[in-house]
């Protein structure tokens, strides 16, 4: 099946990643070289097995130190910094370089992905910035003048194209630009891999269905994908092909917050059920408080595990009769009875298997003051 590109919109984003943001603000402010020096960046340095949150690139060249490594892996040698994350500061200055993104295009051209990544649309700014290109350029002099700190741009007609362009060729070059008319040379090539939106699970199964790269799933066929994944079949098809038509800028009126989420990467192996429930506990007393200070209720709690060594992991959901953001003894004692169900439901999964990450979510939201009428 060929799409006729002609009908599609073109219009100029780019998605913006600040290369190893964590371990690049604290280069800055210990007076160290972001590109030069050895640097990482752990939950907590005194505990040997805290999560590497950030390693600088020169960390990942020479020592393969990435992010998600654990500190014992890190050599211990004096050229190699290794710092506390300071999530507070590195939101500040990510807000800092949002403010100057709304020097470039107005706020609705913004689309902030992460604390270290984001999409804006240059559609109408030319006579301002010059072509895309020229405009990354700026961007990209304008945050190392201003913070010190290094960053690479993709570019594309839409947000899929200008993120997959950045992950596989812009971190490297610094900018790279892909076209629709560009998609078969580019990325077509690209191993699933590294095509974002495709986790290993779903690459496990497109590659048990014959397809490796982008291309491979460019090529199959669209009623195939669409059977054996559903909606996410037809995306993963059009996304083969270049194509989003993901809205070029937003409406922040139009957004509303839907869930809100905790999740914790245990330091060690949990093998007691106790010990799950308490640490899964905790993270429902977060995930409450953060309700409360927004003035939330909600009725759907979901609780999910994902095992370390690539063992998988599962996903449960309950909905409760009534909303809540309490965490009060019958509050506590109703979650602690789902999750206990849902560990006896996994328990010959749960036992003999290494714990990695948990992660906890309350959705369908609804205003307080609502749920009080």
């Amino acid at each position: 099946m060929l799409l006729d590109i002609s009908c599609l919109p073109k219009n100029k984003i780019l998605c913006i990643d600040m290369k190893s943001f964590y371990a690049s603000c604290e280069c800055v402010d210990h007076g160290l070289d972001p590109l030069e020096d050895y640097v990482v960046v752990v939950s907590d340095k005194n505990r040997s097995g805290s999560v590497v949150l950030a390693a600088s690139p020169k960390m990942k060249q020479d020592y393969g130190i990435k992010t998600g490594s654990r500190l014992y892996e890190v050599p211990r040698r004096r050229h190699i910094h290794i710092f506390n994350a300071r999530m507070k500061q590195y939101l500040e200055v990510s807000m800092k370089i949002t403010k100057l993104f709304s020097t470039f295009v107005p706020f609705e051209a913004i689309l902030t992905y992460s604390v270290d990544e984001s999409w804006i649309t240059l559609d109408g700014t030319e006579k301002l910035h010059g072509s895309p290109m020229e405009a990354a350029q700026k961007i990209r002099s304008a945050i190392w003048n201003q913070f010190g700190l290094p960053s690479c741009i993709g570019i594309g007609p839409n947000r899929f194209i200008s993120k997959v362009v950045l992950d596989v060729y812009a971190k490297k070059q610094g900018v790279a630009e892909c076209t629709y008319e560009e998609v078969p040379k580019k990325l077509w090539p690209v191993p699933l891999r590294e095509i974002w939106g495709i986790g290993s699970r779903m690459e496990k199964h497109l590659n048990n269905m014959g397809m490796y790269t982008l291309g491979d799933v460019a090529n199959s066929s669209l009623d195939r994908l669409r059977k054996r994944f559903g909606v996410i079949g037809e995306q993963l098809y059009y996304h083969a092909w270049g194509v989003d038509l993901s809205p070029p800028f937003i409406d922040a009126r139009a957004f509303s917050q839907k869930s809100i989420g905790k999740g914790i990467t245990l330091l060690r192996d949990y093998w007691r059920e106790n010990e799950i429930l308490t640490v899964v506990l905790e993270l429902c007393e977060e995930v409450a408080k953060r309700a409360r200070e927004i003035r939330k209720v909600g009725r759907t709690v979901s609780f999910s595990v994902r095992y370390s060594h690539n063992e998988g992991g599962f996903h449960q959901s309950i909905t409760i009769d009534t909303a809540t953001s309490s965490r009060c003894k019958a509050e506590r004692s109703m979650l602690k009875g789902n999750i206990a169900g849902t560990v006896r439901l996994e328990q010959p999964r749960w036992y003999g298997l290494h714990r990695y990450l948990l992660h906890v979510l309350c959705c369908i939201l609804m205003h307080n003051f609502e749920f009080l009428l």
